[in-house]
């Protein structure tokens, strides 16, 4: 997952409240660190994605491909 699917997935997921989770909220997975922090730190969106995921209990079938953009049209 590149950092940009990342921002996707979390605009997708979590609407306007995306932005303050990703810089507020704590992730025990990730040592206590905010997802900025964490990403920051150099680790990888895909991580970073999953314990927001486990964070906030989002349903596991809305926690893959999530982030990716639509085939194009030929």
């Amino acid at each position: 997952m590149r950092r940009s699917e990342f921002e996707r997935a979390v605009r997708a997921e979590f609407g306007v409240r995306g932005a303050a989770l990703v810089s507020d909220l704590a992730l025990s997975r990730l040592g206590f660190r905010t997802a900025v922090d964490a990403l920051a730190d150099g680790e990888p969106a895909r991580t970073v994605w999953l314990a927001l995921c486990v964070e906030t209990d989002v349903p596991e079938d809305r926690r893959y491909g999530v982030g990716h953009l639509p085939p194009r049209e030929e």
